[in-house]
């Protein structure tokens, strides 16, 4: 059994839960970043579907090519002309290819907007048919630039098949293939793990004297990461600057990015001296994949460094990485620094429920009662509300100690603090009353008030049992549960209550 902690679940005053049935689930591990090509896409109706090739190559500051453009639907009777088509479309079992019949031709805009529809409708496998249809009506519409716009939304959709086929066909009309053309076949092939049809094309593509960019390689790099085959980003590497294609900043961010998701950790520190030997700078997304690869690793003194200049360079983190970086301190003992990260954070990006936790969670690891008392007047100075984190906090502190007196004075005054008691809090009274703690009293004024009787729920921030550990009713919690059936689990809708009653073995 394992408790699922939902960081949204309290509201700013501390009074508002949604009901969550934890068993069975399991803490769910944030995505970890990883690089994406930025840049703003082109879309569909003016005549320039969003393909990622686009987008690289303005990240990279390559020139462009000159784009048809479709004029803009200027009339009143051209815009309710467009509605009536997409209305058409949007009939159960409408057939594009049919309307297209019925109405004779479209003009750009109509085509655009069909084709947009489709691939909003999760009906890409029509593109093909539609675009044949329609460009064979119009001999002038049988150039490069259509032929290049469907091939990259079908290698877009993963519809990379279909994308060979049209290609094809483009070369049979003695049309010639774009770089942005080749890009789509190769990085399509790429993204499904057929590296050598990839590499067939790279060849095919240089071949026929239409020179690689740095994108072209840098999605063939990446792709290698997608399916961990690190060594062949490495060789790729090697035949980038052999075909004199020399990487840029982009690659490198992106090679840096790749080795430390894969925990990499000598090459992708050989990348960055690269990096800073060519004066390039990194990328805050790079940064803060460093500052996770380290924090994976626990190497304390690297992990700081890169924290400091994600700090400095104002990138915004994300709750999940300050917590591994918390992590790292608790497991090596430096409660001390928690309060430094707590201070940091609010510096750079304002205090949250997050850095009242770790500054609060600082000094009850170290038990230290004027730390915790501290913390809580200047909270009490900014009006932030309580809620069962900061509660639990203190009260795993006053545990710790067995001061029952300040523990018994916390649980009394929950209710007029708004805190609801989630399923840690029931732990601590239960683990104290274990260790001689009279809480007879606060169980029956749970039940009274119906606390009792709630779902059971984890609200309590998980540093805080990365700190002070599981309870010995946790620990018993996880172990009764785990011996049921998986039936019984299933079955019972757990509240406090219950659990409560299936770990003393009542019936």
């Amino acid at each position: 059994m394992a408790f699922t902690w939902r960081p949204n679940s309290v509201s700013n005053s501390g009074c508002s839960y949604n009901n969550l049935l934890l068993f069975p689930k399991t803490i769910t591990k944030a995505a970890s970043s990883k690089f994406t090509f930025s840049a703003a896409k082109t879309s569909i109706s003016s005549a320039q579907p969003s393909t990622a090739q686009s987008s690289a190559k303005a990240s990279h500051g390559n020139g462009t090519r000159t784009r048809h453009t479709a004029p803009p639907l200027n009339t009143v009777s051209e815009r309710e002309s467009l509605r009536d088509l997409l209305a058409k479309l949007r009939q159960k079992n409408s057939c594009p290819l049919q309307t297209l019949r019925d109405d004779g031709d479209w003009t750009e805009d109509h085509f655009w907007a069909v084709i947009r529809f489709l691939k909003h409708a999760s009906r890409s496998h029509e593109i093909v048919q539609v675009f044949d249809m329609w460009k064979d009506i119009e001999a002038s519409r049988i150039n490069e630039f259509y032929y290049e716009k469907i091939i990259g939304l079908l290698g877009e959709e993963g519809l990379i098949e279909e994308a060979v086929s049209t290609f094809r066909e483009m070369k049979s009309r003695g049309l010639i293939p774009s770089l942005e053309t080749y890009n789509s076949i190769i990085h399509g092939f790429a993204g499904k793990g057929s590296f050598e049809d990839a590499l067939f094309y790279l060849n095919e593509m240089k071949e026929a004297n239409v020179t690689p960019e740095t994108y072209t390689y840098d999605v063939l790099i990446q792709s290698y990461g997608k399916y961990n085959m690190y060594d062949e980003m490495g060789m790729c590497l090697k035949k980038m600057v052999l075909d004199g294609c020399s990487p840029d900043q982009i690659t490198y961010n992106l090679l840096i990015q790749e080795f430390s998701q894969a925990g990499l950790l000598k090459r992708m520190e050989r990348i960055y001296q690269t990096m800073l030997s060519k004066k390039m700078d990194l990328q805050s997304s790079t940064l803060v994949a460093m500052l996770e690869a380290y924090a994976r690793f626990g190497i304390v003194d690297k992990m700081e460094k890169v924290f400091r200049r994600v700090l400095n360079s104002k990138t915004h983190l994300k709750d999940d990485v300050i917590r591994k970086v918390a992590e790292v301190y608790i497991e090596n003992y430096m409660f001390s620094r928690l309060d430094d990260l707590g201070v940091d954070v609010s510096t750079r990006f304002g205090a949250s429920d997050l850095v009242w936790c770790l500054r609060l969670l600082s000094h009850a690891s170290l038990l230290s009662r004027r730390g915790m008392d501290s913390i809580v007047r200047e909270m009490e100075e900014a009006k932030v509300p309580w809620n069962v984190t900061v509660a639990n906090i203190l009260m795993l502190a006053y545990l710790k100690i067995e001061d029952f007196t300040h523990l018994k004075s916390l649980l009394y005054q929950l209710p007029f603090l708004c805190v609801k008691p989630d399923i840690v809090t029931v732990g601590i009274l239960f683990d104290a009353m274990m260790i001689g703690f009279e809480g007879a009293r606060e169980v029956e004024t749970w039940r009274s008030t119906g606390d009792l009787y709630r779902v059971v729920e984890m609200n309590t921030d998980p540093l805080v049992l990365t700190a002070f550990g599981k309870g010995r009713f946790l620990r018993n919690c996880e172990e009764v549960y785990c011996s049921l059936e998986p039936q019984a689990r299933e079955q019972q809708t757990w509240t406090y209550d219950s659990l409560i009653d299936l770990v003393l073995g009542k019936p």
